[in-house]
């Protein structure tokens, strides 16, 4: 597979998170937060298995290993956006957690020694700056909201660099199905110890539900498991900080949500960052060429 293609089936995942929080909020309306996520990654895990189940004939124990610290990573990543959410704004935790792209290159310098162009340390301020302007309001205040979508932003930047380093010796198909499993379990786990188990109780809540488990887990991790195995981290992180653009193209479509013109410049200094990063792809390229 080429990185251009990996890159676009990043892309593709992107946008069907950006529907997320839109069926997120649907579903805490009337389930739980912990049961929430484990009903996301279990129902997601059981169709994966049942649609793939030849594959599972044999497992790797490096694909056990990676898989169980991907959906570890997967569940505290989602657990901790959801529990943010209930003491800080939209606004804040999708800044917030959109330090990602920040963190990946930081984590790659500190944990592999990796070395980074200028073109892609550019890249990822350029977008950063963007999504500041595009979901921060006027007045940033620090909670324990804050703190959660913070650390969120900082295990997903982990989850996104494993995933990198699996990828190159583990059975991606099995890995990102195995994730799912993981983290649907530690979802039931902290559902039993902390909250009363509840299944959805309206068909609004169910249908959010599905499509939280089908599309936006159980099709965007395993494609992002597949494809991260031909592109960098670093790409990824900044192709998944459009997620805030698409979720604002989503409201506009299906809630009639207009964007401010600050919000507009920085959508574009998002895109601005992507394509800055992969410019430099391409360049690599022909040179090997």
């Amino acid at each position: 597979m080429k990185p251009i293609k990996a890159n676009l089936m990043i892309l593709l995942v992107t946008m069907t998170w950006g529907t997320s929080y839109l069926f997120m909020k649907i579903g805490l309306e009337t389930v739980p937060s912990f049961s929430l996520v484990a009903l996301r990654f279990g129902i997601a895990f059981l169709v994966c298995a049942a649609v793939f189940f030849k594959q599972f004939h044999s497992i790797h124990f490096v694909t056990l290993k990676y898989g169980f610290i991907l959906g570890f990573l997967l569940f505290f990543v989602s657990a901790s956006v959801i529990l943010g959410l209930k003491t800080t704004s939209a606004s804040n935790a999708g800044f917030l957690a959109s330090l990602t792209v920040i963190f990946i290159p930081l984590l790659s310098i500190v944990l592999f020694k990796d070395r980074l162009s200028y073109r892609l340390i550019i890249s990822s301020l350029v977008a950063m700056t963007g999504i500041g302007l595009l979901t921060l309001n006027n007045q940033l205040t620090l909670n324990s909201g804050d703190l959660l979508c913070i650390l969120a932003a900082l295990f997903y930047a982990f989850h996104i660099i494993v995933t990198g380093r699996a990828a190159k010796v583990a059975n991606t198909l099995q890995l990102g199905i195995l994730q799912l499993g993981f983290a649907g379990g530690f979802g039931v786990l902290s559902a039993l110890i902390f909250e009363e188990p509840q299944l959805p109780s309206t068909k609004e809540s169910w249908i959010a539900v599905l499509v939280l488990s089908i599309f936006c887990s159980a099709f965007a991790y395993i494609i992002q498991a597949m494809a991260q195995k031909y592109t960098t981290p670093t790409h990824t992180g900044l192709i998944f900080s459009l997620e805030p653009v698409f979720s604002a193209l989503f409201a506009y479509l299906f809630m009639n949500e207009v964007l401010s013109l600050k919000g507009y410049i920085g959508a574009l200094l998002i895109l601005s960052g992507v394509i800055l990063a992969e410019i430099k792809v391409k360049r690599k390229s022909t040179l090997l060429l």
